[in-house]
């Protein structure tokens, strides 16, 4: 190398798959840990909620008021039972997708959902465009 001349180090190309979006083996199976718990929890919930709606109004002789109140809090817990479906139906399409090979793919364009989004919702199905474009759309 020729005094005075500096060599400058020459970067590597950037494979555009190969940045935060793309979800490695270890990264998909923190994923699917994650949602196999969230999955135990949801049943576990849905369970003691199922446990709680049949024990009311079992203690005894009840007056019309009480009667009314048991109807509405059974009825709430029901309706929170559906929540806890609909959050146990999210979860068992997200593993779904970490099995058939499409976890972390948007299910409108087809591109990388970012590895922040996943891990502040893992069972998101869009990236935050889409999301964004379908929420706009739904309005």
């Amino acid at each position: 190398m020729a005094k005075g001349k500096v060599k400058t180090p020459v970067k590597a190309p950037v494979d555009q798959k190969k940045g935060l979006d793309k979800l490695d083996k270890k990264t998909i199976t923190k994923f699917r840990k994650v949602l196999l718990k969230e999955r135990e929890q949801i049943v576990g919930e849905v369970k003691q909620i199922v446990e709680s709606s049949k024990e009311m109004g079992q203690d005894g002789i009840q007056d019309i008021g009480d009667e009314a109140a048991n109807m509405y809090n059974k009825q709430v817990l029901l309706s929170l039972n559906e929540n806890e479906r609909m959050r146990l139906q999210e979860v068992d399409e997200a593993l779904d997708r970490i099995g058939n090979g499409t976890y972390g793919i948007c299910e409108e364009c087809g591109g990388p959902i970012s590895l922040k989004r996943l891990e502040v919702r893992q069972v998101a199905k869009y990236c935050v465009p889409c999301l964004t474009k379908l929420e706009k759309e739904g309005l």
